[in-house]
């Protein structure tokens, strides 16, 4: 029975906070005896998978029906982003024709707290037929789900926290944190590092996070660049260029070597000073010799920290020889800065 609006609001006032602790600790309970129960099964289930990633022929099958669907949903989310290929098998579509989706070699991942949902009951036939081995992840290993499977990781019996101990809660946050395990396991055993997760993290602050410079570096004929022994004159004459204009020359060596920057700072100064003469100079006499730079590959993040640290509004991306390869231009880098709160490596 629902609480009228004065009990409701009295117990949100003077006990919701503790209550909400105890489902919390209650929670972290669960998992601590979850952990203490694995066993070899949850191995024989990561070698299983992990022979199938390699091969790169099949994929994880996740399928359960009710809270477990959900939960496997979240699984897939997490397996597909750290390099393991899943994806969510309808326990009730399948049965009317979505077990096409089936290869011979994907391993049915089968999520079920009782182990005797019927829906579940009704697809562990089909599955032996259209795929490689079904893994049964379940609260009782005792179950028809537990028996049949091939291999059955079995958390075991959980109190669910629900104060009617209705709803999963225990069991599901069991199941999701089992996932994770899983999940997180296989990238260690795949060596599975920051630029694989980059690859499926295009977008967002995750991509922003680990993007290269490249992928946001001005090049080609946004580059303006020109030789040391042009004068100034000479140099900003003909180095206006189409698309995003930068305020800064890449001076480079006979060698095609990065040797110096000028900036329209730079120019801006001579004219203040009025050092006309030094407009039909040699750019290399009033240049920045040897500018700060960044390599090739490096991430977007370490370039805004040495940006910051030396207050730099332009910075030259070179290659290992020292050849410019592209400009990275502060204007370019102001959106990206606040999703780059992650710790960088050490700037080389």
């Amino acid at each position: 029975m629902i609480k009228s609006g004065s009990q409701g609001i009295d117990f949100i006032n003077s006990q919701a906070i503790d209550f909400a602790r105890e489902v919390l600790h209650e929670e972290a309970a669960a998992l601590n005896l979850v952990a203490q129960r694995l066993d070899e099964n949850f191995l024989l289930a990561l070698q299983a998978i992990w022979e199938m990633t390699t091969q790169k022929v099949g994929r994880i099958a996740i399928t359960g029906t009710g809270k477990s669907a959900d939960v496997g949903l979240k699984m897939v989310g997490t397996l597909n982003s750290t390099g393991t290929r899943s994806y969510f098998l309808d326990a009730v579509r399948a049965v009317h024709g979505d077990l096409g989706m089936l290869h011979p070699e994907d391993i049915a991942l089968v999520l079920s707290h009782s182990g005797e949902s019927e829906e579940i009951l009704r697809l562990l036939g089909p599955l032996q037929e259209h795929c490689k081995k079904i893994i049964g992840l379940t609260g009782n290993k005792y179950s028809t789900l537990g028996k049949k499977a091939d291999i059955t990781i079995a958390y075991g019996p959980l109190d669910e926290v629900c104060p009617l101990g209705l709803a999963p809660s225990a069991s599901s946050t069991s199941m999701i944190a089992l996932g994770d395990a899983m999940a997180f396991c296989l990238i260690k055993a795949n060596q599975f590092c920051q630029e694989d997760f980059a690859k499926f993290h295009p977008a967002g602050s995750l991509g922003k996070k680990l993007m290269r410079v490249e992928t946001v570096m001005r090049h080609g004929h946004e580059l303006r660049l020109a030789s040391e022994q042009d004068t100034v004159r000479t140099v900003f004459s003909k180095s206006s260029q189409p698309g995003r204009r930068t305020g800064a020359v890449i001076l480079i060596d006979s060698n095609e070597k990065l040797c110096g920057i000028f900036t329209d700072s730079d120019l801006a100064r001579l004219i203040e000073t009025r050092n006309d003469k030094a407009l039909d100079k040699p750019i290399s006499e009033v240049m920045t010799k040897n500018p700060k730079t960044i390599l090739l590959g490096s991430k977007v993040v370490d370039a805004i920290e040495l940006m910051k640290l030396k207050k730099l509004s332009e910075i030259p991306v070179v290659d290992a020889s020292n050849i410019p390869r592209g400009l990275l231009d502060i204007t370019d880098l102001i959106s990206l800065a606040p999703a780059m709160v992650i710790p960088s490596s050490k700037v080389a």
